[in-house]
């Protein structure tokens, strides 16, 4: 199976919402205007089967919304994440950070060159996205940073 990933569109939106909340996640924030910040993973019939977003803060991002379907390849999760990273690039982006409750996760994100970072390292900005302030609610919550 050859899967491709491609930035979303606004014509996109909609699927997008929908594959968010089947897999039990808040579409908080996701919009016309910050869809182009989410990368889709679609199959050969091109079904939606993976999603990662950014939500942008200043030079700043916050990586949101991974959700890959069972029977991805973890070669293909990596690929969403170096994408994102170019795309991040691509709009100057200074940093990524990203928030799990997975501990098990942590090997996989430090591979990726994430570092573990303590809540008070995070941008200030982070704290006027509703997203973020309610990732910060969650008690085992995780930050990682990648500087690129």
């Amino acid at each position: 199976m050859q899967a491709l990933i491609r930035k979303a569109t606004k014509g996109d939106l909609d699927r997008l919402k929908s594959f968010l909340t089947r897999a039990n996640l808040g579409t908080d924030g996701l919009s016309e205007e910050t869809i182009e910040w989410f990368l889709l993973l679609e199959d050969e019939q091109e079904e939606l089967v993976g999603s990662l977003g950014m939500e942008v803060c200043e030079q700043f991002g916050l990586l949101r919304s991974l959700v890959v379907t069972a029977g991805q390849a973890e070669k293909e999760i990596f690929v969403l994440f170096d994408q994102m990273v170019k795309l991040a690039k691509e709009k100057g982006m200074e940093s990524l950070f990203l928030a799990t409750n997975k501990g098990a996760a942590l090997p996989f994100f430090e591979l990726m060159g994430f570092e573990k970072i303590g809540r008070g390292e995070l941008p200030v900005g982070f704290y006027q996205s509703e997203h973020i302030r309610h990732v910060l609610n969650v008690d085992n919550s995780l930050f990682l940073r990648l500087t690129i």
